[in-house]
């Protein structure tokens, strides 16, 4: 029964989203921590193809007898593969940053930013995310 309450609506769709944030998370932070070792190339998850994905598992879904019911199943990509709840990624190499002397492509406003929209999204979805739960526990709780 917990299963169903958790598996309809948007909760599925904004956890993909936070999964898939926090893992580009994960890969800018390293970005940052290696921004001055020589030889380092930055890394990125292709937010587009990520986006396109998802939309077409939503319009997939919405095909089923219940839209909001149906199992979403977000088709991988290159970089990203969902796999029972979980989530892993292949970044690729950034190659559109100014080579150094030290051959490092570094481009650290160009992270901070990544960085700064990539925390956007993740605080959306968390509180899109927050909000969808509230809104189950005022209908378990019968009260407005």
């Amino acid at each position: 029964m917990i299963k169903g309450l958790l598996d309809k609506g948007a909760i599925p769709v904004l956890e993909r989203m936070i999964q898939f944030a926090a893992e580009r998370h994960r890969v800018l932070a390293h970005n940052i921590a290696n921004i001055s070792t020589p030889y380092f190339k930055p890394k990125d998850i292709n937010t587009d193809s990520f986006q396109e994905s998802l939309r077409e598992a939503v319009s997939r879904r919405r095909t089923h007898k219940n839209p909001l019911a149906g199992p979403l199943q977000v088709p991988g990509t290159r970089e990203v593969q969902f796999k029972d709840g979980l989530i892993q990624v292949r970044p690729s190499f950034i190659n559109e940053n100014i080579m150094f002397h030290d051959r490092n492509n570094r481009a650290l406003e160009r992270i901070m930013q990544d960085l700064a929209e990539n925390t956007l999204a993740h605080k959306s979805g968390i509180e899109m995310l927050r909000n969808e739960f509230d809104m189950l526990r005022t209908a378990i709780r019968e009260r407005v």
